[in-house]
Protein backbone atom coordinates (compact mmCIF):
# COMPACT_ATOMS: atom_id res chain seq x y z
CA UNK A 1 0.00 0.00 0.00
CA UNK A 2 1.32 3.42 -0.97
CA UNK A 3 1.90 5.88 1.86
CA UNK A 4 1.57 8.91 -0.41
CA UNK A 5 -0.93 9.45 -3.17
CA UNK A 6 -0.59 10.98 -6.59
CA UNK A 7 -2.98 13.75 -5.50
CA UNK A 8 -0.80 14.57 -2.49
CA UNK A 9 2.26 14.89 -4.72
CA UNK A 10 0.35 17.21 -7.05
CA UNK A 11 -0.89 19.23 -4.08
CA UNK A 12 2.63 19.70 -2.68
CA UNK A 13 3.92 20.60 -6.15
CA UNK A 14 1.16 23.20 -6.42
CA UNK A 15 2.03 24.65 -3.00
CA UNK A 16 5.68 24.87 -4.10
CA UNK A 17 4.56 26.54 -7.34
CA UNK A 18 6.00 23.69 -9.41
CA UNK A 19 4.40 22.69 -12.68
CA UNK A 20 4.71 18.92 -13.04
CA UNK A 21 3.33 16.61 -15.68
CA UNK A 22 1.27 13.49 -14.98
CA UNK A 23 4.33 11.33 -15.71
CA UNK A 24 6.45 13.34 -13.26
CA UNK A 25 3.73 13.06 -10.62
CA UNK A 26 3.74 9.27 -10.99
CA UNK A 27 7.54 9.17 -10.85
CA UNK A 28 7.67 11.40 -7.76
CA UNK A 29 4.91 9.41 -6.06
CA UNK A 30 6.96 6.22 -6.40
CA UNK A 31 10.18 7.93 -5.29
CA UNK A 32 8.60 9.64 -2.29
CA UNK A 33 6.82 6.43 -1.29
CA UNK A 34 10.18 4.61 -1.30
CA UNK A 35 11.73 7.37 0.83
CA UNK A 36 8.86 7.30 3.33
CA UNK A 37 8.98 3.50 3.54
CA UNK A 38 12.72 3.60 4.18
CA UNK A 39 12.32 6.29 6.86
CA UNK A 40 9.54 4.31 8.55
CA UNK A 41 12.08 1.56 9.26
CA UNK A 42 13.50 3.85 11.94
CA UNK A 43 10.28 3.35 13.95
CA UNK A 44 11.20 -0.31 14.29
CA UNK A 45 14.37 0.48 16.24
CA UNK A 46 14.37 0.19 20.03
CA UNK A 47 15.58 3.59 21.20
CA UNK A 48 14.40 3.32 24.81
CA UNK A 49 17.99 3.19 26.15
CA UNK A 50 19.37 5.87 23.82
CA UNK A 51 20.00 9.25 25.40
CA UNK A 52 18.47 12.13 23.41
CA UNK A 53 20.96 14.34 21.61
CA UNK A 54 20.73 17.84 20.22
CA UNK A 55 23.59 17.39 17.77
CA UNK A 56 25.24 14.39 16.13
CA UNK A 57 28.73 15.62 17.02
CA UNK A 58 30.04 16.20 20.53
CA UNK A 59 30.71 19.91 20.16
CA UNK A 60 32.73 21.96 22.61
CA UNK A 61 33.06 25.71 22.99
CA UNK A 62 36.40 26.55 21.40
CA UNK A 63 36.55 30.15 22.60
CA UNK A 64 39.08 31.27 25.16
CA UNK A 65 38.02 32.13 28.69
CA UNK A 66 36.78 35.71 28.97
CA UNK A 67 39.25 37.38 31.31
CA UNK A 68 39.00 41.14 31.85
CA UNK A 69 42.20 43.00 30.99
CA UNK A 70 43.25 46.61 31.28
CA UNK A 71 42.59 48.52 28.04
CA UNK A 72 44.66 51.14 26.30
CA UNK A 73 45.26 54.46 28.07
CA UNK A 74 42.74 57.13 27.00
CA UNK A 75 45.48 59.45 25.73
CA UNK A 76 46.84 56.76 23.40
CA UNK A 77 43.39 56.04 21.99
CA UNK A 78 42.54 59.71 21.44
CA UNK A 79 45.84 60.50 19.72
CA UNK A 80 44.76 58.22 16.84
CA UNK A 81 41.29 59.75 16.52
CA UNK A 82 40.86 62.46 13.84
CA UNK A 83 38.60 64.45 16.20
CA UNK A 84 37.87 64.15 19.89
CA UNK A 85 36.10 66.18 22.54
CA UNK A 86 35.74 65.73 26.31
CA UNK A 87 37.57 62.39 26.25
CA UNK A 88 35.38 60.90 23.51
CA UNK A 89 35.89 60.31 19.80
CA UNK A 90 33.75 62.60 17.63
CA UNK A 91 32.12 61.10 14.56
CA UNK A 92 29.94 62.67 11.86
CA UNK A 93 26.25 62.80 12.65
CA UNK A 94 24.17 60.31 10.68
CA UNK A 95 20.74 61.28 11.99
CA UNK A 96 20.68 64.83 10.74
CA UNK A 97 20.40 68.10 12.63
Amino acid sequence: MSQISNEQVKHVANLARLAITEEEAEKFTKQLDAIITFAEQLNELDTSNVEPTYHVLDMKNVLREDIPQKGLPLEEVLKNAPEHQDGQIRVPSILGE
